[in-house]
């Protein structure tokens, strides 16, 4: 009996092992789907009609895919420490996935994954010094959980960088809180300390210095009550735009990019926001920042149905969506006659009923 005991030990043993993931595994996913998606975005840039470009979006890298197969490799190993570099990866990519059930509702599809890896570095990394990576992973998740489990990185890892780069995910964080005094005062604390103790921290190419530089700007110039800088550019036909054009309007400044999962639906909640009887024929306009080439966008403005019929700067580069720090698209702010900024942040209803408030003067 001892001998069958044994035997199966072993037995299990080795399944155990046939069944763990190497960091050679991991690198390998990443860097086959980084490349594949690289590929494809320089393809859309240089993608020469909307009917291309269309064709293109269904050709994009499976990204629900990728997310499975770093599962595969990084599940059984989520108390390791090597494992935290791939599943800071898994997680900015798992956060978003989502899927409409038959009853219209989006729920996340990879949720029970997603919370396995947080557990485990609640339980089992809180003070690894390899924890920069999951910081800024932590703060792309955005949610309640992410915050508390930055807040515990920042309190009790022995490592200052780290706790630097926790700090810095808490003050990125904490925007989303509104600009009440004392979430303003606790993030100006959290990027001093960030710049004092991990500004030469270097993550997916910033470092922490440049990307606390970039919040204080967004708390300088980019919070609620602030006045929106303004915005030199040009349209698709190259003529010059400013956003100051639009002064005494309440302007639904939107940046946006087709190339975005969604994008079509994007186009068609503006054009029913242009179409709402709270806002046409009214001191009221949608202003895009589209980053498509300039050719593409003047496609999209020229497509017999469904054309995209709202003014838009063509910025291919990029050049005004880094001035207003935007990271993700669509992104939105909601501006008053003034220019002063009375919203940010997803395009959807709250934006829809700040811009109707501002319309009837608050």
């Amino acid at each position: 009996m001892r001998i069958l005991r044994i035997i199966t030990l072993v037995l299990a043993g080795l399944s155990l092992a046939a069944n763990a993931g190497t960091p050679q595994q991991a690198a390998a996913i990443r860097t086959a789907y980084e490349r594949a998606n690289e590929a494809w975005q320089l393809k859309l840039k240089l993608a020469k009609s909307v009917e291309e470009r269309e064709s293109l979006l269904g050709q994009r890298p499976d990204q629900v895919a990728a997310a499975e197969k770093m599962w595969t490799v990084i599940k059984g190993d989520l108390d390791k420490e090597w494992v935290l570099d791939p599943a800071a990866w898994f997680l900015r990519l798992a956060f978003p996935l989502a899927q409409i059930g038959d009853d219209g509702i989006r729920r996340p599809l990879m949720a029970e994954q997603v919370e396995a890896v947080r557990r485990e570095v609640g339980q089992h990394h809180i003070k690894s010094s390899k924890l920069a990576p999951m910081c800024m992973a932590l703060v792309a998740c955005g949610d309640n959980q992410a915050m508390s489990l930055l807040r515990r990185i920042e309190k009790e890892n022995p490592d200052k960088t780290v706790r630097g780069v926790a700090a810095l995910g808490i003050a990125m964080l904490d925007k989303n809180l509104g600009d009440d005094p004392r979430v303003m005062a606790e993030r100006l604390s959290m990027l001093r300390k960030a710049i004092i103790d991990a500004a030469d921290v270097v993550i997916d190419g910033s470092s922490v210095a440049k990307m606390a530089e970039d919040e204080l700007y967004i708390i300088m110039n980019l919070s609620k009550g602030r006045v929106a800088p303004d915005l030199n550019g040009v349209d698709s036909g190259g003529r010059p735009m400013k956003l100051s054009d639009y002064s005494g309007k309440v302007v639904m400044l939107l940046f946006w990019n087709s190339g975005n999962e969604g994008a079509d639906g994007v186009i068609d909640m503006i054009r029913s926001v242009r179409a709402d009887e709270r806002f046409a024929g009214k001191q009221f306009e949608v202003v895009g920042v589209n980053s498509d080439s300039r050719e593409t966008l003047r496609d999209l403005q020229q497509r017999p149905t469904a054309p995209v019929d709202w003014p838009n700067f063509s910025d291919p580069e990029n050049k005004l969506g880094n001035e207003y720090r935007v990271g993700s698209w669509p992104f939105v702010y909601v501006l008053n006659g003034e220019r002063e900024i009375r919203f940010f942040g997803a395009l959807g209803p709250f934006a829809e009923l700040t811009a109707a408030a501002v319309l009837e003067g608050e």
